[in-house]
């Protein structure tokens, strides 16, 4: 019997956000997380079971070669590397959505992480030391500093703040605001804001 995976859904679109705005993509979402952020905009806890050949199945429909793996947070889900495996040998480029507290597979061209304020004692602890992207969320008043000490942490070629949104509303001045004192903070390190451009324009 094959494996099955938690999927929340599958969809093509454009990347809505990061260093990669605007690429075409396939979206495999997976349920479940190991964080339960309270802003959180997806319902990782509802999903359906699919087998890697249904999962090929659907993405076969697609014309996008480019597959971002998001959650939930993917890098718990078993026998992933099965499913990275089986897309790499199609010919896709794999992107990764992740809060970055696991290790990452190697079959992964593309790291995007999110680390989480609301959980910095367990990056402290242990994290992935790289990332392509580095995406924060505003969630707080003192995200100045846990952005700071990510940047130490987590080497990237690009680092995000992005604003937060909670009833309907986002706090993007505060966020551009502080965008302003993270990089008059810092030399080596250019922080930019990132919108999520897919919400603004009604798309997946």
């Amino acid at each position: 019997m094959q494996t099955p995976y938690q999927i929340v859904e599958i969809f093509e679109s454009l990347q809505g956000e990061g260093f990669n705005t605007g690429m075409p993509a396939i979206f495999i979402r997976f349920g479940k997380c190991n964080l339960a952020c309270p802003w959180c905009d997806t319902d990782y806890h509802h999903f359906q079971t699919m087998t890697l050949q249904q999962i090929a199945e659907r993405v076969a429909t697609y014309t996008a070669k480019n597959i971002i793996i998001t959650g939930g947070e993917p890098t718990i889900q078993p026998h992933l590397r099965k499913l990275l495996n089986y897309l790499k040998q199609q010919g896709y480029f794999l992107a990764i959505e992740t809060n970055g507290l696991k290790p990452i597979p190697s079959e992964i061209d593309y790291i995007a992480t999110s680390p989480k304020r609301l959980y910095q004692d367990k990056y402290w602890q242990r994290s992935i030391d790289f990332a392509d992207e580095v995406r924060i969320v505003n969630d707080c008043d003192d995200i100045l500093q846990f952005c700071e000490k990510i940047a130490t942490k987590i080497h990237a070629k690009h680092y995000y703040l992005s604003p937060c949104e909670q009833n309907g509303e986002m706090n993007i001045l505060d966020t551009i605001r502080t965008i302003g004192i993270l990089n008059q903070h810092s030399k080596t390190i250019k922080w930019q804001l990132s919108l999520q451009t897919h919400k603004l324009v009604g798309i997946e």
